[in-house]
């Protein structure tokens, strides 16, 4: 395993992290304990979650990651030598669940966290994270901005003074972003200025060979600003490994069993990654560990994060580390990118 230090914190993660919104949907306790013990015996000390997981959102199972990772935490015994990190969910449908007052103000957030150390069994999480935007923007796949939020109040100032203040509480000992644009990065890199107080460490943002939107304003910022990507989907809920066009996927297969997940489902994305699974060919990779070893030779990714619902995948995804991604290789991915650029925003 590759380590890293991610940007603005003390906190050495693997390259590699492990993904658990499968972990009480697709995954049991016992599967995700599994899971866990194998990861971190193969050198993965970076474990992410979010209180509204498993995906997709659901009453009667909200929070059951967060909850396996703490059954796990506390019979494993290991807590200091596991980085975790989760998330605050913001505004959205069908989550009033989770919460009455969905979003970032510091009630709020208070509250979110001491639930999430209730579940995780913890007394501090390592980088604790903002979900999504509060705002209407271009995320989730939503291509270009074309709706302006005038109903949104900016409240970025109370949900950074509310962080840094659970961080003096001891309860988090980082923050960081997820799913947000460059005009987010940059207000918040102001406020944080402004204050004298820590900028984020991290934004988790999707980033694949079918999704590099990320590198349009965003890479740059990171690199001259000095904070990490996390990249989530890698593989593009699956459709990049392969499975689905040799015809090996089964029914509990994401992309199968939510139809909802539409993201990765369009023709050109299918059209790509046939594609990419020919170059990967060419090269003697397996198709899953040929697209993670492009995420993770990118010099703005802190971590790639990987999930899986079963071991074989997740022992195929962690050997990726050790793909060397030549010139070659680059030069046949920016072949088909630049027939298909971008074909799941």
């Amino acid at each position: 395993m590759n380590y890293h230090a991610l940007s603005n914190t003390s906190l050495h993660i693997s390259k590699i992290c492990l993904g658990t919104m499968t972990f009480g949907e697709q995954n049991t306790e016992s599967e995700a304990h599994a899971q866990l013990d194998f990861a971190f015996a193969n050198g993965i000390n970076f474990i992410d979650s979010a209180e509204m997981y498993p995906v997709p959102r659901n009453s009667a199972t909200q929070g059951l990651s967060e909850k396996y990772i703490g059954t796990w935490l506390a019979a494993r015994k290991n807590r200091t030598h596991t980085i975790i990190a989760t998330k605050a969910s913001g505004p959205g449908p069908n989550l009033g669940h989770i919460s009455d007052h969905l979003g970032f103000s510091r009630p709020r957030l208070f509250d979110a966290i001491d639930k999430s150390l209730s579940r995780l069994q913890t007394d501090y999480i390592d980088l604790y994270q903002l979900h999504w935007p509060e705002r209407d923007t271009n995320n989730f796949g939503k291509r270009g901005y074309t709706l302006h939020d005038y109903q949104w109040t900016d409240n970025f100032e109370e949900a950074i003074e509310a962080l840094h203040d659970l961080e003096k509480q001891g309860k988090i000992r980082f923050w960081g972003l997820s799913n947000e644009t460059p005009w987010a990065v940059m207000r918040v890199k102001k406020i944080c200025d402004q204050k004298g107080l820590d900028r984020f460490a991290s934004i988790q943002n999707p980033y694949n060979l079918l999704n590099r939107t990320f590198e349009i304003g965003l890479s740059e910022m990171s690199l001259r600003m000095g904070f990490d990507l996390l990249a989530y989907s890698p593989l593009a809920f699956g459709l990049l490994s392969g499975k689905y066009h040799a015809f090996k996927d089964k029914p509990n297969d994401r992309l199968n069993k939510f139809k909802s997940l539409s993201r990765y489902n369009g023709v050109n994305s299918k059209k790509a990654t046939e594609m990419y699974i020919n170059v990967a060919s060419r090269f003697g990779l397996s198709p899953a560990q040929f697209a993670l070893a492009f995420v993770q030779s990118r010099p703005w990714v802190g971590a790639t994060i990987i999930g899986a619902t079963n071991l074989d995948q997740l022992k195929e995804d962690i050997e990726s580390v050790d793909v060397v991604f030549s010139k070659e290789m680059e030069d046949a991915v920016q072949e088909v990118h630049l027939l298909i650029p971008d074909p799941a925003p």
